[in-house]
């Protein structure tokens, strides 16, 4: 059973990280951050979380550069970009025993399989995380909607360690749900994902309220979602035309949000092309689907976005 205040490691504490992380330490659970540009800078004045109802700081802060000085926990949030899943290994392997369990709150697909590669998948669980977050500077993170966390099991459906998880974020204050279909999830997900991470980059690097308000660009991202509602039905998970309806109503609700792929196009580091956008379309296509929006917006994103393995990254602009 997990205790009812874990050993939590998180890694990746940006903005996902970062958020969760600080709710969980909040609550009084021993978490622990493996930090890396932001070491300096948190460690100093901790995390500052600016909510729409409150501003918390959590100081100090157990922060480490090194995941063997955390050492094995109770359970382990991987929260960095899918960008870095071919670091997996080293980032997560010293802080999982037997007992632990982990838990990717990432985006996109195929980054619970990464984790497969070398843990049994038997101890891994995902999450879906429905909020709107960004790192606005090192150790600051604003949340402008609260949203929702879906939280499912890798390999089967239920099992009661899920509740447990699931309990475990609630009582910490965040909104939290059990899914029996984490590939439901995941297909949910890319429907918001899909269309307004790839165009807020595709449009030059644009905001949601950006995007809601070209009655154009708004067409195309409802068509996005169409397609990531057709794969998904291919791959026996059904979701509704209100669901899609109900997006786009509550991005009209997020005024200027920044998506988090946007950022990274804009500051010039690597963008999850290939979680959000290319596994997506693969999946689809494997299953006959015509995806041409998505697969046009795909390779729109491999030609502009920073890759470490065919792009040098772009200059910043002075």
């Amino acid at each position: 059973m997990l205790p009812e205040k874990p050993r939590v490691a998180i890694v990746g504490a940006g903005a996902i990280g970062g958020y969760y992380g600080c709710m969980l330490a909040r609550y009084g659970c021993d978490v622990h951050f493996l930090l890396r540009s932001d070491y300096d800078t948190v460690m100093e004045r901790g995390f500052l979380i600016r909510r729409p109802e409150e501003s918390f700081t959590i100081h100090p802060v157990q922060g480490y550069q090194k995941s063997k000085d955390i050492g094995p926990c109770d359970l382990v949030v991987v929260a960095v970009k899918a960008t870095a899943n071919r670091h997996m290994q080293k980032l997560v392997a010293p802080l999982v025993d037997g007992h632990t369990l982990v838990l990717s709150l990432q985006n996109g697909m195929g980054n619970a399989e990464a984790l497969a590669e070398f843990i049994p998948a038997v101890q891994i669980m995902a999450g879906l995380c429905f909020v709107c977050l960004n790192r606005v500077e090192p150790g600051v993170i604003e949340n402008y909607m609260p949203g929702r966390i879906f939280i499912g099991e890798f390999m089967g459906s239920y099992r009661e360690r899920t509740i447990e998880v699931v309990n475990l974020f609630e009582r910490a204050g965040v909104e939290a749900y059990f899914s029996r279909s984490l590939n439901e999830s995941l297909w949910r997900k890319l429907i918001w994902n899909i269309p307004f991470n790839g165009l807020s980059i595709a449009a030059g690097g644009v905001t949601t309220a950006e995007i809601m308000a070209s009655e154009h660009l708004t067409k195309l991202a409802y068509l996005l979602m169409k397609e990531v509602q057709a794969a998904a039905r291919a791959h026996g998970q059904i979701i509704p035309d209100d669901f899609l309806d109900f997006q786009i109503e509550e991005t009209r609700k997020m005024d200027a949000y920044k998506p988090s792929s946007m950022l990274d196009f804009v500051a010039g580091r690597e963008v999850e092309v290939e979680a959000i956008f290319g596994e997506p379309l693969r999946r689809g296509q494997s299953k006959n689907v015509v995806m041409p929006r998505l697969e046009t917006l795909y390779y729109l994103l491999k030609g502009l976005c920073p890759s470490s393995e065919a792009h040098p990254k772009r200059k910043k602009k002075a």
